[in-house]
């Protein structure tokens, strides 16, 4: 008997912003397959007799490629297995999860989902910055800071570069550079702020405030690593005057 697929959001880190829907279902499998992202502490959180399956990925480092992964999640569900593909933030934003979901519904098998809060949402509440706030930004924009094996980041710059809208840049710590020349070439300012947050949400997180014309060296001489998130528009102004001042964790665990 085929079992099933469970697509769930971790959420950010915290583990207290799991949806009580995703804490069910994790708690209900008996094969969890995870990433890299996804913290002990929720991990923690699954039945203690569960097999896991590690298929973290991390950038220009892939042990397990996506091909790969689509296969795991159909032999453990052919298997008969309750499977919970667990992902650090939501599955279906920047996380592939549409391309797994397409890969078992071709083959029969059912899938259930838990969206997750996204790191976007998550670092906007640990910080306190808004994505959007009157008079400030009336839109925002979730956009992906790289591109698969290294081509070249095409994105459309000019639709970006909205001085009222909000930038959050996922995955865009190597590209950081070339995302602030392609803003500024479309007509963004160089004192537009950027605050970069790395590992959102957990014990570890850690703050950047910047601007656009000197993010990428304040990124270099800070040494920042991935997981990190960029919240780059006006907006950023309510955090604070500190500019190129990095910050120390501020979390409710620690």
């Amino acid at each position: 008997m085929t079992g099933k697929v469970f697509l769930i959001g971790a959420g950010p880190g915290d583990p207290e912003l799991m949806t009580l829907r995703a804490l069910r279902m994790l708690e209900s499998a008996e094969v969890v397959v995870y990433d890299r992202l996804v913290s002990d502490e929720i991990l923690a959180l699954m039945p203690k007799d569960a097999e896991t399956i590690a298929v973290g990925k991390c950038p220009r480092h892939h042990p397990v490629p996506q091909d790969r992964i689509n296969e795991i999640l159909l032999e453990q569900a052919q298997a008969g297995k309750a499977v919970a593909r667990l992902k650090g933030g939501d599955p279906m934003i920047f996380g592939r999860g549409s391309e797994e979901a397409a890969y078992l519904i071709e083959h029969g098998v059912d899938i259930e989902y838990a969206p997750g809060i996204t790191a976007a949402q998550g670092a906007s509440c640990s910080t306190g910055v808004p994505l959007t706030h009157r008079g400030l930004a009336t839109s925002v924009q979730y956009v992906t800071g790289h591109r698969q094996a290294g081509k070249v980041l095409d994105l459309d710059w000019k639709r970006l570069a909205d001085p009222d809208t909000t930038l959050v840049i996922y995955m865009g710590v190597s590209n950081i550079g070339q995302i602030a020349v392609g803003l500024m070439t479309e007509g963004l300012s160089e004192q537009t702020p950027v605050l970069a947050i790395t590992k959102a949400t957990t014990r570890e997180e850690r703050r950047l405030v910047s601007t656009l014309g000197n993010a990428a060296r304040d990124v270099r001489e800070a040494d920042v690593i991935n997981p990190t998130l960029f919240i780059i528009g006006k907006v950023v102004s309510l955090y604070g005057e500190n500019a190129a001042e990095l910050f120390e964790p501020v979390s409710a665990h620690a």
